[in-house]
């Protein structure tokens, strides 16, 4: 067994890692180690930064507008605190999903940004913003005969709402639709239902936000 005695403890970081989203940050249909803001933190343990245990606030099938709901409910039953070091925001492919305006989700988007980067402490660098992913391209797409181009389409005007917001706030962009895209269709990179991303996805995912976690809690 390797000595670890002189192996320093990551550093702790104060405030916290508070996950926003839907299904894609509660990680349905994979054991909670796999989810991507687990995985994101356990990386960061690794580079020697401690952000925490995070705390998700998600539900699969959320929209919008009742994340928003969510977070009120979440502070009334134990209070989110204003000074975290580090807010990801996740949501959006319900609204697309249910066929809600893109306008009206562009609005919807930019209230909850201000949420996220209020929960940081007023400080966009520590916020993540994370693109929505391409199910058009699963089994359970195919299985319900909906178009995947269609999908694409309006996930890709979606997602241009959301990094423009993102820019324009000083948040960080973390582009994840194309390597949903490239390997979505994968059975490796699916749960059981064949819709949601399995582990193996969600590892990805974390690669691609570590740099600008990095970045936000080493600032």
């Amino acid at each position: 067994m390797a000595d670890t005695a002189g192996t320093p403890a990551p550093a702790s970081i104060a405030g916290g890692f508070l996950a926003l989203g839907d299904s894609y940050t509660i990680g349905e249909g994979v054991d909670p180690a796999g989810r991507w803001p687990m995985q994101l933190a356990a990386a960061l343990r690794r580079e020697g930064i401690d952000p925490g245990e995070p705390r998700i606030v998600a539900t699969t099938g959320w929209t919008t507008d009742e994340l928003d709901a969510g977070i009120d409910a979440a502070h009334a039953q134990a209070p989110l605190g204003g000074r975290h070091a580090l807010v990801s925001l996740l949501v959006g492919v319900n609204n697309q999903y249910r066929g809600r305006p893109l306008d009206e989700f562009r609005g919807q988007f930019a209230a909850l940004l201000e949420r996220a980067i209020a929960l940081a402490g007023g400080e966009p660098a520590r916020v993540l913003v994370l693109a929505i992913p391409d199910w058009g391209v699963t089994p359970f797409a195919a299985a319900h005969a909906r178009d995947p181009g269609l999908v694409a389409a309006q996930i890709d005007a979606f997602n241009a709402a959301c990094r423009e917001q993102a820019a324009r706030a000083g948040a960080h962009w973390i582009d994840i639709a194309p390597v949903s895209r490239e390997r979505g269709a994968e059975p490796a990179m699916l749960a059981e239902d064949g819709l949601h991303p399995s582990a193996a996805m969600y590892a990805l995912w974390a690669a691609l936000a570590l740099p600008a976690a990095r970045e936000a809690l080493r600032r």
